[in-house]
């Protein structure tokens, strides 16, 4: 490959680090000192080779491609650890999810990959029916309101103007009721006037973790129109 072309395929494909977003205090990520503070905080470090240290030298030499072609940037739980605690402010998250964005959506992690497709068609990550989702929470609303102190209880769905929008975490419907309980006992006991929408409830952004900008911003916007819609200032978002 000659000189001209290795620069035309860095200009094209090494833009990791023009993409990613920096933080407020406009700290590039050539400011890395390499001091480690980062993988220090890091709950991944060392699992399968991770390291945020590591990802963020990958960006400064220009090995973009070794870096998204990796299992690397699926490792990370995006916590944001890393960016806390480093002293120079760089922005690794956005680093991390740059990558991810630009995989192909084929090769992304076939549950996340499969998540944002079911939300984008169903309104949540399960597919879920919206018949089947009512049945669930109405269900544990009843049985909730057979505990003492909560007879009153009833659970709305598309309340306009209530205090509240309270969105799901699609586990809580799942797998994971007796969380959802906790919540509305909250709620109930604090007199929040809460709903919860009918369709389009899934509260967690996969299109976020996956690098899908055009589906977060369409998940994104479902929450938005209910807020509208239903009149609701107020939003209770479970991630």
């Amino acid at each position: 490959m000659s000189q001209a072309e290795v620069e035309a395929t860095t200009k094209d494909e090494f833009v990791i680090k023009e993409k990613a977003p920096l933080r407020p205090v406009q700290s590039p990520t050539d400011l890395c000192l390499g001091c480690g503070t980062c993988s220090a905080g890091c709950p991944m470090t060392g699992v399968e080779g991770f390291d945020p240290r590591r990802i963020v030298r990958m960006v400064l030499t220009g090995l973009d491609r070794e870096l998204i072609d990796s299992k690397l940037p699926w490792l990370c739980t995006m916590c944001a650890k890393c960016e806390y605690a480093c002293p120079m402010g760089i922005n690794i998250v956005n680093l991390v999810r740059t990558a991810r964005s630009m995989v192909e959506r084929s090769r992304v992690p076939g549950q996340i990959h499969k998540g944002v497709e079911m939300a984008l068609k169903t309104g949540n990550n399960l597919g879920l029916p919206t018949e089947d989702f009512v049945f669930i929470v109405e269900d544990v609303a009843e049985e909730m309101a057979e505990e003492e102190g909560f007879s009153d209880f009833r659970i709305q769905l598309d309340k306009k103007g209530a205090g509240l929008l309270h969105t799901l975490h699609n586990k809580l419907v799942n797998t994971q009721n007796e969380d959802l309980v906790h919540w509305w006992k909250i709620f109930h006991l604090a007199g929040e006037d809460f709903t919860i929408p009918r369709e389009n409830w899934e509260g967690v952004n996969w299109g976020l973790f996956s690098g899908d900008n055009e589906a977060m911003k369409t998940l994104v916007g479902r929450i938005v129109e209910h807020m509208d819609r239903l009149e609701i200032k107020n939003l209770m978002y479970p991630e």
